[in-house]
């Protein structure tokens, strides 16, 4: 449509989400478009969402006990001229045949009236899908015995036709059982919703037991935060006054009073489902070549399905064939895997923002770590300062603070609590650090580097991370010191145990990044870098033939998240490297990292499992169905075996058998093109 600039359909979940300019469209518009293809379509509520299920689910089981009792009385009927169609008189065979023509027509009519409606739409829109052969068959079949009857001449297929309807709904009966089951994972967060309406920058008091309304930050009081609807982290997160609340949190302990920042689709909660039902929306490459094979594998069973009934002159062998090979298997081969997917890293605490990042993690043989707030908790605080010049320390750390006062880096957090003073110009470099005027002087705060490009360089040496000088000379030198995450020895030992290259590559000056190398055995390390410096290692591996996996979380990693090949942001970090971030840790535990390649890994062999039993199912059914061996009542039944194979298959565990191995071909440590 005119307008419209991204829809995607997730077949598991049955959303679809479009992006649209209002100038040229209207939501109006584009649900009548959806509703001329024979669809129906509403915004997404969860609530509204669960009542259109319900009674989809009702109205799928009286199709289903429809065709079944259906099916039972017609094979009753028919039993007779199986055992002995001697013993049985041309009235009573008649009268055995009009019986059953009036109880086949209720269940073509109303339990098969999906595939024929599913039919329709296809061919009002020029393309045979998974519902056109299905109800080919079922209809030439009724025909063929309908004109029987009335002519009282030839066969009657009555009973397998009402078999054939009620294995097939059957099938399909199971295929919404899965997907539900699927979906019913990716919803917790949508079907949260506040119970009252709350507007930016009102104070709100939380009883212990409430759940938090909307984001805000805390005014007073202190206690501590479920926040395991948003992270996965089980544990409950201190609050205090200064700290963010997220809407859907749970507070536990005591009252607290919080001022609303964000409501609605401003919120946490509201971004994570945006970005989870984009994800889930998406396919990754396998999927989509999958998708081209069933449309071209559709219309090869359509064409097999003429020749053969023209070859043996008998249109059952066409039903048969139209059936056996209906590629439901192949449609029903990702979709589900893919949504149980999402669901289980979104527990976990690691949110999908992209479907391709699925083949990606499967396939990474390198791993580029940031250091601070990725290997290490990112909450930096100083630890000596070394006064180089005339002022004290006391002044030393004034300056400092006061250029850092507007920076959201975590090495700005490491001053606070200092009595600053307004600056003039501040000037951001990306990885450097900051300039600013102060009473006329001009001064920076930041990495060694940048602060010699004002005031020349430094003869002494003394022990720092950031600097400090005005046009006139050195002033000051901080030490800074952060620990590392508990979890970040195992998590890179696991990945070098695994075949995959790790690499450090960090901002941070030479010798601390080489002292969290040693710490954590990363033996490919570089320090001092800046952002279009790890942006060119990452390409540099890239060029070498790697796929490249960055983990990081500062405005700085935002370009070299962009550049790799998949790209992990932690869920503290800046906005920018969570937006081009493939995956964005929800929470702070490292270990997620580990369980998200697992589950990749388990996730794509699922995926690869259920395609080639589909495929290898229809290039064995489809010769036996053409040669007359498989009637269409085996037909349902294999093809409904077939589905619900793949369904199983796809319901498989995700998580704890698993383990990811990438590519094992070993590295030159510390080779000059690493470090």
């Amino acid at each position: 449509m005119p307008g419209v600039t991204c829809a995607d359909v997730n077949y598991a979940t049955q959303r679809a989400q479009v992006a649209w300019d209002p100038s040229l469209t209207s939501l109006a518009k584009i649900v009548a478009e959806v509703r001329a293809v024979g669809y129906d379509a509403c915004p997404y509520e969860p609530r509204r969402q669960e009542q259109i299920a319900r009674k989809e689910r009702r109205a799928a089981l009286w199709r289903l006990f429809v065709a079944g009792f259906g099916a039972m009385q017609v094979m009753m009927y028919a039993f007779p001229a199986y055992l002995g169609a001697g013993d049985l008189s041309a009235e009573a065979a008649q009268l055995m045949r009009w019986a059953s023509l009036l109880l086949t027509t209720p269940v073509l009519l109303f339990a098969c009236r999906p595939f024929f409606a599913g039919a329709r739409r296809e061919a009002a829109n020029g393309r045979i899908g998974l519902d056109t052969p299905i109800a080919l068959g079922l209809a030439g079949g009724f025909a063929a015995s309908a004109w029987a009857t009335l002519s009282a001449s030839g066969e009657v297929y009555f009973d397998s036709i009402c078999m054939l309807a009620f294995l097939l709904l059957a099938a399909r009966y199971a295929e919404a059982a899965a997907r539900r089951r699927a979906a019913r994972a990716l919803d917790p967060l949508l079907k949260w919703a506040p119970g009252k309406i709350v507007s930016v920058g009102e104070l709100l008091t939380l009883a212990p037991g409430e759940r938090v309304p909307a984001d805000g930050v805390v005014e007073s009081g202190s206690s501590s935060a479920d926040e395991s609807l948003l992270t996965g982290e089980s544990r409950p997160v201190a609050k205090r006054a200064g700290d963010a609340l997220a809407g859907g949190s749970v507070n536990l302990e005591q009252p607290l009073v919080m001022r609303v920042t964000r409501t609605g689709a401003d919120t946490q909660a509201a971004a994570i489902v945006r970005l989870a039902e984009r994800a889930a929306a998406a396919r990754p490459r396998l999927v989509e070549a999958a998708d081209r094979v069933a449309r071209h594998l559709t219309h090869v069973v359509i064409a097999t399905a003429l020749l053969a009934a023209l070859y043996w002159g008998d249109a059952w062998v066409a039903v048969a064939v139209l059936v056996v090979t209906c590629p439901c298997a192949l449609g029903l081969a990702a979709p589900v895997v893919l949504t149980r997917a999402h669901a289980a890293l979104l527990r976990r605490g690691a949110l999908l923002t992209r479907s391709r990042a699925l083949e990606a993690l499967e396939r990474a043989t390198d791993v580029v770590l940031d250091k601070t707030g990725t290997l290490t908790e990112g909450r930096l605080a100083l630890r000596r300062t070394h006064p180089l010049g005339a002022l004290n320390e006391i002044q030393c750390l004034g300056l400092a603070a006061s250029l850092e006062a507007a920076s959201r880096h975590p090495i700005a957090r490491a001053f606070g609590g200092v009595e600053t003073f307004p600056v003039e110009a501040p000037r951001h470099v990306a990885g450097e650090g900051i300039e600013a005027r102060l009473e006329g002087r001009r001064l920076r705060v930041g990495s060694r580097s940048f602060c010699a490009g004002l005031c020349g360089p430094l003869e002494a040496h003394p022990a720092g991370s950031v600097f400090l000088c005005d046009e006139a000379g050195w002033l000051a030198a901080f030490e800074l010191e952060d620990r590392l995450r508990e979890d970040a020895a195992a998590v890179v030992s696991g990945m070098a145990a695994a075949g995959v290259a790790v690499h450090l590559a960090s901002g941070d000056d030479a010798g601390i990044v080489a002292g969290v190398a040693a710490r954590l055995g990363i033996e490919r390390w570089q320090g001092g870098m800046t952002p279009q410096a790890k942006h060119d290692y990452v390409a540099r591996l890239q060029r070498e033939g790697r796929v490249v996996a960055m983990i990081g979380d500062g405005l700085n990693d935002a370009p070299v998240l962009a550049r790799a090949d998949l790209s992990f942001a932690m869920g503290g970090g800046a906005d920018a490297a969570q937006l081009q971030a493939d995956v964005v840790l929800l929470g702070n535990d490292l270990a997620v990292i580990s369980e998200t390649f697992s589950l990749a890994a388990r996730a794509m062999r699922l995926v690869r499992q259920n395609l080639g039993w589909a495929l290898a199912y229809n290039a064995v059914a489809l010769p036996l169905a053409a040669a007359g061996w498989i009637g269409p009542w085996e037909a349902a039944l294999f093809m409904g075996t077939s589905s619900i194979a793949v369904l199983l298959n796809a319901l498989r565990p995700l998580a704890g058998a698993a383990s990811w191995k990438a590519s094992t071909s070993s590295f030159p440590s510390r080779s000059p093109s690493y470090s």
